[in-house]
C-alpha cells in the first residue's frame, strides 16, 4: 500500500494539525539538500542516514539559500518556531514510514540546536546592529555569571 507523500501529510495532520503541510514538504526537501551536500562533501558517505544535527544544519543552509530573510517569516507561518518543531515533523514522518531511524535518533538530537534568530534574522542584519546585539548578550552573560546574592550585592557596593 503506497500512499503519495501529501495523503501522508493529510493522515499527519489529521492526528496533529500543529504544523502546516508546506512545513512537510520543506523538510523532505532540505533532507535531500543535506543529504546531496553530505554525500559532495569532503567526506564520502556510503550510507543515506543523516543525523539530527546534521538536519537541521542542512535545514538552516536550505532555508536561507531558498528564502533568504523571508525563512523566519515563513516558517512562523508553518507554526515552526524552534528546532524541536522540526524534531518533531521528522518523527511524524518516521511514525508514518516516510523516513526511517535507527535506534540511537531520537527527538533529543533535535533539542536547542540554535535560536530561529540566529539561524534566520542575525545573517542578514547589518554589522551595527550585530554588535549592539552581541553587546546586550555580553551584559547579560555577565550579570548571570554569579548565582550567589549576596555576592552580587557586594560587587554592587564596591562600585
Amino acid at each position: 500500500m503506497s500512499k503519495d507523500f501529501a495523503e501522508v501529510i493529510e493522515l499527519i495532520r489529521k492526528e496533529d494539525p500543529r504544523y502546516e503541510s508546506g512545513a512537510y514538504f520543506f523538510v523532505r526537501q532540505a533532507l535531500d539538500f543535506t543529504l546531496r551536500r553530505l554525500k559532495s562533501g569532503k567526506r564520502q558517505r556510503s550510507g543515506s542516514h543523516v543525523s539530527g544535527g546534521e538536519l537541521l544544519e542542512g535545514i538552516k543552509d536550505f532555508a536561507i539559500e531558498q528564502y533568504g530573510p523571508m525563512a523566519k517569516t515563513l516558517f512562523d507561518t508553518w507554526r515552526v518556531t524552534t528546532c524541536e518543531d522540526f524534531g518533531r515533523i521528522v518523527f511524524h514522518l518516521v511514525d508514518f514510514g516516510v523516513l526511517g531511524k535507527t535506534e540511537n535518533d531520537s527527538e533529543e538530537d533535535f533539542r536547542e540546536c540554535y535560536t530561529f534568530e540566529e539561524a534566520f534574522e542575525y545573517p542578514f542584519l547589518p554589522p551595527s546592529r550585530l554588535k549592539v546585539i552581541e553587546a546586550e548578550n555580553l551584559d547579560t552573560d555577565e550579570t548571570e555569571t554569579s548565582d550567589d546574592p549576596d555576592e552580587t550585592a557586594d560587587q554592587e557596593s564596591e562600585g
